[in-house]
């Protein structure tokens, strides 16, 4: 079955949780029913401007996913990444270009071990690479951990980071109003064509799956 076929055959319910301006959903298209929870309005305003007809919700997504996680079939989780990025272990410390020492956030955790557990449906989750072992094994690609419940083949896509400002190949957002640096919103964007790359993972897991439903049951 090609691409285009797997791609009408299952259509879903997806949560975008900390979607930020939508560089995970950038090339999903537009055939899904998308929910986007992001905690910034001012970002939550961008994303809605590039993906109209998603619903965007401003709010807390971690908490979000507790309360309605149940509600949906595919979950996207990109947690915030500071905290355990390498570049905060090297800058961590005293002096006027350190930052504070901080926890490492243990959301990331919680939410992984909780989408493994109680969701009956397919998931991701993202963060940077860390500085430190990471407590539940991911697969690596590219800057990304990556977790999930289904398999997914490694690819190497090219990044777009040496473009400075708010302009990248996959986003324009310089006549966007917004209070936070613009150059820092395109680097937090999540690779397009590595979430698609992801995202077309599913649809073969799910295709695969439903043959050998239809063999075992008929």
């Amino acid at each position: 079955m090609d691409e285009c076929s797997l791609r009408l055959l299952i259509i879903m319910k997806i949560l975008n949780l900390y979607a930020g301006i939508g560089g995970n959903r950038k090339l999903w298209g537009d055939e899904h029913e998308i929910t986007a929870v992001e905690i910034d309005p001012e970002i939550a305003a961008i994303y809605q401007d590039f993906f109209p007809n998603d619903e965007v919700i401003v709010g807390d997504a971690h908490q979000y996913l507790l309360e309605h996680f149940k509600e949906y079939d595919f979950i996207w989780s990109s947690p915030p990444c500071p905290s355990h990025s390498r570049m905060r272990r090297i800058n961590s410390g005293t002096g006027p270009s350190k930052s504070p020492h901080t926890y490492p956030d243990m959301q990331l955790y919680q939410e992984i071990l909780f989408l493994k557990h109680f969701f009956k449906g397919n998931w991701v989750v993202e963060n940077v690479i860390a500085y430190y072992k990471p407590l539940v094994k991911p697969q690596k690609m590219g800057r990304h951990y990556i977790w999930s419940n289904f398999d997914i083949e490694p690819i190497e896509v090219e990044s777009d980071f040496s473009i400075k400002g708010s302009k990248r190949e996959c986003f324009d957002i310089s006549k966007k109003k917004c209070k936070h640096r613009k150059d820092q919103i395109m680097r937090n964007c999540f690779e397009p064509k590595l979430a698609e790359h992801i995202l077309k993972a599913l649809f073969v897991f799910e295709s695969a799956f439903k043959k050998k439903q239809e063999v075992l049951y008929g």
